[in-house]
């Protein structure tokens, strides 16, 4: 199984069909994912039907690079006609009469979908062990978790059950699960890619994006999806980019700064060392690196959790068994069948956040809890303003430990602490990229990330592929024997 451009290349000289490449990755789904469960639905006929169609684009010459390449998509990203869950009993016959926007541009392209990938329930984890449906395991241990909320993107490219994979980020929900399953993970700054028909989480800090085999993919992904969309209204009418021009260019005067908050106490030994490695990396090709401080970090985590809890409340308020999705067969009167409903729609996690988001938000609380948090976020906001006169991109950990196995992190705490490398990027809304740097000692995939200023994805994709390219960590695949 090969990467996007490879498999571009392939169908460009006729050497291979997207009908032939299609039905190579649903045979491979259909033999391999009943124990990696990556794919909540898998659109057979849908996907050799689409197949067909960029066939006789690509013979017209009027093919781009994603023309005919099957892709995976998140089940909180609407797909009209096709049953998009959130993992949820709430939403377990929902089929939209829509297109995402992000799905409209890949269908533009003359990608082949192949299904709708697993996910924490209502993208709240980060184990993917919430899910309604199934849990998806980790394909370079099936013990272990793939992480989350997109589990099912990551996994289903890791296992090559997918060229690529779109996923939704709203505290690292793209970038911690690339790092446990070994996949470049590009968490877009807010704005640049559109929301419209992403089934929201927490509004004010949802973003959709990619997970790829390799940082080439993930420019070319970025190139189709990216861009300015007047059905949300939170997206930027900035000028169009190509992101690929980024790859390749030289790192010399290319300012480093690594953040000493995110290298303390808690950062697994092996991962710190690739942080410290990767400098290494970056001061050989010609960067300077240095370290700095983001001192308010600490206080991102709390912030976040009110935050998104707060907003998850107000957002998962439609889903009261009245409009569409999942209704209690037995009730008496309209409070009874909301009351029921929702209680055995959603699941504990989704019912843990909406409780808190609705105590942070309620009289006497307000003030002191959700009017903080958002006073705390425009603290974070201005360190990293800080740093970014300074350097032109930062160098962490992605998370603090590689992939843990089943049940390990039960308390909901212990699980929340996973993200407090992850959530600051997006309590800024700033671009964010996790790339693969090697493995520990239980052959476990370690991430390190790379956070640039608002809309300076060139640079994260510049100083992430001559890493890429330096150290070969994009060569890393599983070695899934379970599942070949």
């Amino acid at each position: 199984m090969s990467t996007i451009h490879e498999y571009a290349e392939l169908l460009k000289q006729r050497k291979l069909s997207s009908v032939e490449l299609t039905k190579q990755y649903l045979a491979r789904i259909e033999k391999a994912d009943a124990q990696i469960g990556s794919y909540i639905t898998v659109c057979s006929d849908d996907a050799l039907a689409a197949a067909g169609k960029a066939d006789e684009r690509i013979a017209k010459g009027e093919a781009t690079l994603l023309t005919g390449i099957p892709v995976g998509i998140k089940d909180n990203i609407c797909t009209e006609g096709i049953t998009t869950t959130c993992a949820s009993k709430m939403l377990y016959n929902f089929v939209p009469p829509y297109d995402a926007t992000v799905t409209k541009r890949l269908k533009n392209e003359g990608a082949v979908i192949l299904g709708k990938l697993n996910m924490d329930e209502f993208a709240m984890g980060s184990s993917t062990e919430s899910s309604y449906f199934k849990k998806t395991k980790n394909p370079y241990d099936l013990t272990r978790v793939p992480g989350g909320s997109s589990g099912g993107s990551a996994a289903s490219v890791s296992a090559d059950l997918a060229p690529y994979a779109l996923g939704s980020d709203t505290g690292g929900s793209i970038r911690q699960p690339a790092a446990f399953c070994g996949n470049v993970g590009l968490k877009p700054t807010y704005g640049l890619v559109s929301r419209f028909g992403l089934i929201a989480f927490a509004s004010s800090l949802d973003q959709i994006g990619s997970f790829t085999k390799d940082v080439t993919d993930c420019a070319i992904v970025l190139n189709a999806i990216a861009g300015y969309d007047k059905m949300d209204s939170t997206s930027v009418d900035a000028d169009k980019t190509d992101y690929t021009k980024a790859l390749g260019l030289p790192l010399k005067g290319m300012k480093v700064g690594v953040p000493k908050q995110y290298l303390e106490s808690g950062i697994q030994t092996e991962i710190r060392e690739a942080v410290e490695n990767a400098i290494k990396v970056y001061e050989m090709l010609g960067a300077e690196c240095e370290e700095c401080s983001l001192p308010l970090s600490k206080f991102a985590l709390p912030a976040y959790y009110l935050i998104s809890s707060a907003e998850a409340s107000s957002n998962l308020a439609r889903f009261d068994g009245i409009k569409y999705g999942y209704r209690a067969e037995e009730y008496h009167g309209l409070t009874d069948l909301y009351e029921i409903t929702r209680s055995e729609g959603f699941g504990e996690e989704v019912k843990r956040r909406i409780m808190l988001g609705t105590y942070a938000l309620s009289s006497g609380y307000y003030d002191a809890y959700y009017k903080k948090a958002q006073q705390v976020r425009g603290l974070i906001k201005r360190d990293f303003a800080a740093c970014f006169e300074k350097y032109d991109v930062l160098l962490t950990p992605t998370t603090p430990t590689t992939a843990y196995k089943f049940g390990e992190k039960s308390d909901p705490v212990a699980m929340y602490m996973g993200d407090i490398c992850t959530v600051a990027v997006n309590i800024a809304g700033l671009p964010a990229i996790s790339i693969p740097a090697g493995l520990d000692k239980k052959g476990m995939p370690i991430g390190i990330q790379l956070i640039a200023n608002s809309f300076d994805e060139r640079k994260l994709l510049t100083a992430a592929y001559a890493y890429e390219r330096e150290t070969g960590y994009e060569k890393l695949r599983p070695t899934v024997k379970e599942v070949e």
